[in-house]
């Protein structure tokens, strides 16, 4: 700890929550044998906004320990298309990690987080209001363990989407 940072009572180092992928089983057994319940979420969260915070809170309060997994560059790539992320991995789980609510990030390279959450086995397994109905990755590995499957409702108007097409028209404007 850097001199002054006790005295700030500024909290650890954010970089020590972001889990290498080959300390996960591991990490997360041990947690579970202390009887601790571990929600689990993922997604790109490629411009961390409000909608993310107040999702990550309320997925945070449905157990002890919050695991956020994080799609890689790669990954994002795929999914969103050319031109995404915005941000690297690296900025991104650093930006996760420093919210007090979230315990720890893990990056996967995969297009889904279903290998992951194989790893995890969370109790709880949460995403986005606007999955609702529609068949959640994990769903099956999570409940056949006894686990529970969450929705939460999102913000309505915040997204990364919705941010990047408010930019868009400020700098047509400017042009």
């Amino acid at each position: 700890m850097r001199a002054g940072q006790e005295r700030a009572g500024l909290p650890e180092d954010p970089a020590k929550k972001i889990i290498p992928r080959r300390a996960v089983r591991a990490l997360f057994a041990r947690l579970r044998r202390q009887g601790k319940k571990i929600v689990f979420t993922n997604g790109c969260f490629d411009i961390l906004h409000a909608g993310h915070a107040r999702y990550l809170r309320k997925a945070a309060a449905l157990g002890d320990v919050l695991v956020v997994g994080l799609n890689s560059d790669a990954s994002v790539r795929r999914i969103k298309g050319k031109g995404r992320p915005l941000q690297t991995a690296g900025d991104r789980a650093y930006l996760l990690a420093s919210l007090s609510c979230v315990s720890y990030v893990v990056t996967f390279a995969q297009d889904t987080p279903a290998v992951l959450i194989g790893q995890v086995i969370p109790h709880v397994l949460v995403k986005g209001g606007d999955w609702k109905g529609k068949e959640i990755v994990g769903s099956d590995i999570v409940r056949s363990r006894g686990g529970t499957v969450r929705t939460i409702r999102l913000l309505p108007g915040r997204s990364t989407t919705s941010i990047l097409h408010r930019a868009e028209k400020v700098k047509e404007r400017q042009s």
